[in-house]
């Protein structure tokens, strides 16, 4: 079992509550499917791998969901394994984290930007304050 946390500081807005909806979702689905308390290794790599995407979407702050997002940049193992913990959360956030999930819905209302601005992800602005 995978006992290490995630360091999410990285993140900003609305990309920190993207995340911490994801990490609800993944860890009701791991604790009803793995049986486990913390996180099993297969889903802290799921974390981990969607913790990278989101810092390095070229969207940044601006970032649609990932449904309607006309960027597919998850790998297809990944894209599905979102797709069935998605499934299989989703109804139950309401219930457990229902202000993340009312907040997930109104974000899958929004329109998707055209296109991304140059230097918009979170990684360029966060290598930017560093300089």
């Amino acid at each position: 079992m995978c006992d290490q946390e995630i360091d999410t500081s990285i993140l900003i807005g609305s990309l920190r509550t993207e995340y911490k909806t994801l990490e609800a979702m993944v860890k009701i689905y791991c604790k009803d499917h793995h049986g486990t308390r913390a996180l099993c290794d297969e889903c802290a790599d799921f974390l981990h791998y969607a913790l990278t995407k989101l810092d390095r979407c070229p969207y940044g702050e601006e970032k649609p969901t990932c449904k309607l997002c006309p960027i597919h940049c998850y790998k297809a193992e990944y894209k599905e394994r979102s797709r069935i913990i998605m499934r299989y959360s989703g109804p139950k956030m309401l219930l457990r984290h229902p202000i993340l999930a009312i907040r997930h819905l109104v974000a899958g209302k929004k329109p998707v930007p055209a296109k991304p601005a140059p230097n918009a992800s979170n990684r360029h602005k966060r290598k930017s304050l560093n300089r």
